[in-house]
């Protein structure tokens, strides 16, 4: 007889076993970030169940970080870590069960598709090698890993260098919303497509700066929100430090002195099961000539990206009464332009479901991907004023 083992000694692995007596009652609890009350990623290995009807317990479900996340949602698994399925997932309010009968003797489970560490560094190798992107060395995360930053234009244009448009891409600040660095993959794949017409067209007009990973401390540790030392780094961009923040520090620094005409922002959210996008409506910098952009960069992602939609998301904040300390709010109220936190669902999109992948890895990359689309209708707008 095989025994039951579970392991989480690879890069983003989570969970705390309780009980691995009987695969029809496995008893496993999501386990917090490792500096910080956050407890909502889990990412493990069931080793040994194999044609055995398996029950995935998780106890304490209800008193994670965003119980209602779990309403509506499935467990991801995979067999070989390439290709993810969604499983039977359901939740009472307390405890959440996920079934499968393993057809092999070895699964991987986790919160949403993982994206390693070791693909970031594939994808910074990747692009890296294009000529039209220089890879910078920003400085150091708490962990000592390397906070990398992609620089893309075009060599020749009808724009010089210097006029083109600053538009930023950062991606993950919460590690566990891995979602985000899928859309950044997808984003620089058709980014650095040589025949794709749209990206030819930015590339001679923008300069492009993206951080694909914001926190890859987190993300290795198998945290959901926080980095090494248990900070929250989307809370951080109006005072950051060295000692507690470096990539937030080291990513504004940039920002600061390259200067910034348009920034998204990429997230996932735990609840609503929807693609949306959340502007700088809050801010004392507000003006009708932001207004006036978001709502054409909006529109055009919905007119191009059955995807996107704009009539379920976040309440909108009343004016004045904004976070500073968000980057989406900072970023704007700065360098008084457009800025974006882009919002992918945990669960699926229920405008447009799919009931074996639930929302995935790829379709987080033909997201982002699509959203050059927009960035194309507001370039020549971004500095326009009324």
């Amino acid at each position: 007889m095989t025994t039951l083992h579970i392991s989480t000694a690879f890069d983003s692995g989570a969970i705390d076993v309780v009980s691995l007596a009987d695969a029809g009652d496995i008893q496993i609890r999501v386990r917090r970030d490792n500096a910080s009350e956050f407890a909502q990623w889990f990412h493990f290995r069931l080793q040994g169940a194999a044609g055995l009807a398996t029950c995935l317990r998780f106890l304490n479900a209800g008193h994670c970080a965003y119980p209602k996340g779990w309403v509506d949602y499935r467990v991801v698994a995979s067999y070989d870590r390439q290709n993810w399925f969604r499983i039977p997932t359901r939740f009472d309010g307390e405890v959440m069960c996920a079934e499968i009968t393993p057809e092999t003797q070895s699964v991987y489970f986790a919160y949403f598709e993982p994206y390693s560490y070791e693909r970031h560094l594939d994808l910074i190798g990747s692009a890296g090698a294009c000529e039209n992107v220089a890879v910078e060395h920003l400085g150091q995360t708490l962990d000592g890993r390397d906070m990398t930053l992609l620089r893309i234009t075009a060599a020749d244009g009808a724009l010089a260098v210097a006029e083109r448009k600053k538009v930023w891409l950062i991606a993950r600040q919460h590690p566990g919303e891995a979602m985000a660095q899928w859309f950044a993959e997808g984003f620089l794949e058709r980014l650095l497509d040589a025949d794709d017409p749209v990206a030819r067209v930015l590339l001679s007009s923008c300069v492009f700066y993206v951080v694909p990973n914001m926190n890859p401390d987190g993300a290795a540790r198998g945290n959901l929100r926080t980095n090494a030392l248990g900070t929250n780094l989307n809370r951080e961009w109006l005072q950051p430090s060295l000692e507690r923040s470096p990539e937030v520090f080291l990513v504004r620094q940039k920002m600061l002195e390259v200067g910034v005409d348009l920034n998204l922002d990429a997230h996932g959210d735990e609840v609503l099961p929807y693609n949306f996008c959340v502007g700088s409506e809050g801010n004392p910098s507000y003006t009708p000539r932001l207004a006036a952009l978001e709502q054409r960069f909006k529109t055009a992602w919905v007119d191009t990206c059955p995807d996107f939609q704009t009539t379920r998301g976040y309440a909108r904040i009343q004016p004045g009464q904004a976070n500073q300390t968000l980057a989406t709010n900072w970023v704007a109220q700065q360098f008084d332009c457009l800025a974006f936190t882009i919002e992918m669902p945990f669960k699926d999109n229920a405008d447009l479901p799919d009931s074996f992948t639930g929302w995935s890895g790829e379709r987080a990359k033909k997201l982002g991907a699509s959203v050059l689309l927009p960035i194309l209708a507001v370039v020549d707008h971004l500095r326009d004023t009324l």
